[in-house]
């Protein structure tokens, strides 16, 4: 069963998003960081894609990812993938690939464009959504960037 998602946003250069982004890496360690939540993290050179962060949450404002988890209320009624690519060399395809135990529910395709791109997808949910999911993201080639991990609950 295929779900509709968000598409993709951009994220502006600006002086004060690179503190931000520096503040935020500060205070979550390593909890914020992509090693300790990618399944394989991607080795990139300079030229090449690079995720800098991937994150599931309840909701997006202003382009930044609320109340991030792991474990959702199916009566939240949405969960939201947000990814953060800050070398985008030229326009890319990835895919936010939604899997419940094994099976693909979504795979949501989105475009990155140059020099830095973020992404969001999301899926609504049912009672019937309960249990454990990942998503998985991948560039067009499968290449695997990140695995997150997740709960539906009551």
């Amino acid at each position: 069963m295929i779900r509709e998602g968000s598409a993709a946003l951009p994220t502006a250069m600006t002086m004060t998003r690179p503190i931000a982004l520096i503040l935020m890496m500060l205070l979550l360690g390593p909890m914020g960081s992509l090693e300790s939540r990618a399944q394989t993290p991607a080795t990139s050179s300079p030229e090449d894609l690079r995720l800098a962060q991937a994150l599931l949450c309840e909701s997006i404002e202003s382009f930044k990812p609320v109340n991030r988890s792991v474990v959702f209320p199916v009566s939240q009624g949405t969960v939201m993938c947000f990814t953060d690519f800050d070398v985008v060399p030229r326009e890319t395809e990835i895919y936010h690939v939604w899997i419940k135990r094994e099976v693909l529910v979504y795979r949501k395709r989105l475009v990155l464009k140059p020099p830095r791109w973020a992404s969001v997808s999301s899926i609504k949910l049912r009672e019937a959504d309960k249990g454990p999911w990942r998503v998985e993201i991948r560039d067009a080639d499968g290449r695997l960037y990140a695995t997150l991990r997740f709960s539906i609950t009551e």
